[in-house]
This record gives C-alpha cells, structure tokens and sequence, in this order.
C-alpha cells in the first residue's frame, strides 16, 4: 500500500467516531433508517466501517472481489436480505453505503488540504471503493427481494387454492381467478395429496370463481382431471356457468368423459349418490 494510502487508513482509524456520527447523520436524513432500530443502525454503521478498514488494511483497495473483502461482501449479503425482510426499497439500501461518501470526503477533505494532488487520487479510490460496495449491495437487495416476492407468490397460491373436505370421501377444491401453468401445478399438487392423505374417492373442482375459460385453461383443468383419474379416484368440474359452457362450445374444446355441473351443490349431490349416500330433510 503507498504511502498516501496508509494515511488515508490511519485518518480513518483515528476519526472513527466522527465518521459514524456524521454518517448515522447522513442516512436518518435521507431515511435510509426507516422501520430500522438505532440500536441496529448504530451496530451495523460500526461493524461496516471496520469492515472497510479492515479491507483496506490487508491492501485490496478498490477491488472488493479480492480475498480480503469476504467478510464486507457477506456483512451487505446479510444487510441486503434484511434490509428487503424489512420492506426497504433498493435505493434506501444502497443509501446506506452511499451516505459515507459525504462524511469520508470531508474527513480526506481536512487532511489532504496541503495536498490537492494526493487528495484528488485519494477521493477517486475512495469513491471507486463505495460504489463497487454500494453496487454489491444493490445486487445481493434484489435477488434477495426476488427470493421474498417468489416466496410470498408460493404462499398466495397455496391460500387461493384450498382443498375443503365435504364429506367422507368427497374432496372439493374451489378455484378463484385465472388458471397458469403454475398455479395448475399447486393445484394438482395440494389436491392430490389430500386425495393421499383422506383416502377420498371423488374430488370436486369448482370454477364457479374462474373469470373465463379459454383453450388454454381448458387444457389445465383436464390435467389435473387426468392426474386425479390416475390415483384412483374420479372428478366433478361444478361452476359451469352458461358463458363458460358457450365459450367452450364456441372453442370446439373436447371435454367429453368429464362429469360437470352448474353449481357446488349438484356436485355434491351426485358425488353422495355415486358413494350410495341419501341425504333427507328431518320433518
């Protein structure tokens, strides 16, 4: 490390208070703490900062791909997931690295100003530092927040497709908004284990919620129909408005050896009488 590097270092060791006060200054401006506890802040503003003259120390400089940056690079990982946990967009996350420029270039500022030369080189790497930090930062933030929206997507699909259980052997799966490859996937999924799990003979699936029906989610359902054919058990689709019954007409989609049905409750009542249950009303 040159000279001047070492001096820019030990100017950093030796103002480490007035760096985190100005900069814990910086982010509350800019509200890069939002939903962050001081005490948090406070731990994560000081443990970074040594982080970085800890990098600098071992010679790296700017290069943040080197060895010596391995535990900086994990420190923002572990920001940026929790950063994203906390509903903080990319911008406040990289707020946080960024916030120190101010703060750094006044300390470089007030120690370089004999010398513009040396204070210019040192400004530059600085700056050269924090944006490759700050741009780590930013990518570790969205595929962190990718991992977040693909995980509540999973969670939203598993609540919209909910398996009921009618009666003893009658399984009804209600389905509400449009039908994708995806969601036919959890479907056939949740549906057949329950099919597993209870032993049932006779799954029902209502449409009643679905908007339209097109070749495309016709196709969908008769998978899963034939997925549910293949663990032994049979299939009522019930929700057959007359629209949707037109459109699939209108389609020429083939759905013959499929039982439908109006609504949920003829369904139910021909999946009783195929298990030889009679329901009556009590005078």
């Amino acid at each position: 490390m040159a000279a001047m590097q070492i001096n820019t270092l030990d100017a950093m060791k030796n103002n480490h208070t007035y760096l985190l006060g100005e900069w814990i200054k910086s982010l509350e401006a800019g509200g890069a703490n939002r939903n962050v506890k001081d005490h948090d802040l406070k731990q994560q503003t000081s443990d970074f900062l040594q982080l970085v003259t800890a990098g600098l120390e071992n010679g790296n400089g700017p290069n943040i791909a080197a060895p010596g940056w391995d535990e900086a690079r994990q420190f923002l990982e572990k920001l940026s997931h929790s950063r994203a946990l906390l509903g903080q967009d990319s911008h406040q996350t990289a707020s946080f690295i960024f916030s120190l420029k101010g703060p750094l270039f006044s300390l470089l500022q007030s120690h370089y100003k004999e010398n513009p030369g040396v204070l210019a080189e040192q400004l530059w790497q600085v700056s050269e530092l924090l944006d490759a930090l700050g741009m780590h930062t930013i990518r570790t933030f969205q595929k962190s927040r990718e991992a977040v929206i693909k995980r509540q997507q999973e969670e939203l699909l598993e609540l919209s497709t909910p398996v009921v259980k009618l009666w003893d052997g009658v399984l009804a799966l209600p389905m509400i908004g449009t039908l994708d490859s995806q969601r036919t996937q959890v479907v056939m999924e949740s549906l057949l284990q329950r099919i597993v799990d209870t032993g049932s003979e006779i799954a029902i699936i209502d449409i009643t919620g679905v908007p339209t029906v097109d070749t495309l989610v016709a196709q969908h359902l008769l998978k899963t129909v034939t997925a549910i054919r293949l663990m032994g058990a049979d299939c009522i689709i019930s929700g057959v408005r007359p629209q949707i019954a037109q459109t699939i007409v209108h389609l020429g989609l083939d759905l013959q050896g499929v039982v439908t049905k109006a609504n949920l409750a003829d369904a139910l009542k021909l999946a009783l009488t195929r298990l030889g249950i009679t329901v009556s009303k009590t005078v």
